[in-house]
């Protein structure tokens, strides 16, 4: 397979305006925004679109320092976007087909999952430079911080476990064993409760942040990927790749 260069897109959402709409169509353009019947809708359009490295894969933000991160799995980098210009402002060498990413606001620390190299690179937000790597487990994937905490958490594919990494000291305190094939994580700061989506077995692992250990294992869909956490609501959303579906899972409440 060859890999060329890729890019960001980015689109931005406005408030439509409340006046009624028109009701004879409109004629098609390539550049027409896409837009519902709700004239209250927000509507989006591509502002920018930014070169970066070879596969950009997974992207996070630094809503504090308006900073976008972008893995670059063929490239072995870390894009920096300065998300006031739309510019990469920095390049970073990481490990061996980064995929994930994940920031910490409260600390401006960034962690990138190499998936190839079995690694964490911590990169700090304020130089554009790693400052540390992390042996974890074989082929990491998903990553998620908890602010409140200080405290990342690694899903290893190949390993069936999560590190749980120390933001302080940049270290392993924990491994996790959840079940078959973790790919994503996602942390609620609220609660201190970090949730894992086992893409073989179909399940969600639900780890206590305070004693690192699995409390619960939740049967969702078929090959479960992806998961997001409401701190707001508790409520926890997985995407099922091969059922077609997304479950929603509502936690601590009767």
């Amino acid at each position: 397979m060859k890999f060329t260069q890729g890019a960001v897109i980015l689109v931005t959402a406005a408030v439509a305006s409340l006046a009624p709409v028109a009701t004879t169509p409109a004629a098609a353009t390539p550049a027409s925004a896409v837009t519902t019947s709700h004239a209250a809708a927000p509507a989006c359009r591509v502002t920018a679109n930014i070169r970066v490295g070879q596969s950009p894969f997974g992207v996070a933000a630094n809503p504090k320092t308006n900073t976008i991160y972008v893995t670059n799995s063929s490239g072995g980098t870390v894009s920096v976007i300065n998300g006031r210009t739309n510019t990469v402002v920095a390049t970073v060498p990481v490990g061996f087909g980064p995929s994930g990413v994940a920031a910490n606001p409260r600390t401006n620390t960034i962690y990138v999952t190499n998936s190839s190299g079995g690694t964490v690179s911590v990169i700090s937000g304020r130089t554009s430079t790693v400052v540390a790597t992390v042996p974890v487990g074989l082929d990491p994937e998903g990553v998620a911080a908890n602010p409140k905490t200080n405290t990342i958490y690694v899903a290893n594919v190949d390993t069936d476990s999560v590190s749980v990494i120390s933001g302080r000291t940049s270290t392993v305190v924990a491994t996790v064993p959840v079940s078959l094939d973790p790919e994503g994580v996602a942390a609620n700061p609220k609660t201190n409760t970090i949730y894992v989506t086992n893409s073989s077995s179909g399940t969600v692992s639900v780890i206590n942040g305070r004693t690192s250990t699995v409390v619960a294992t939740v049967p969702v869909g078929f090959e479960a990927i992806g998961v997001a956490a409401n701190p707001k609501t508790s409520i926890i959303y997985v995407t099922n790749e091969s059922g077609y579906t997304v479950s929603v899972l509502t936690c601590g409440r009767k």
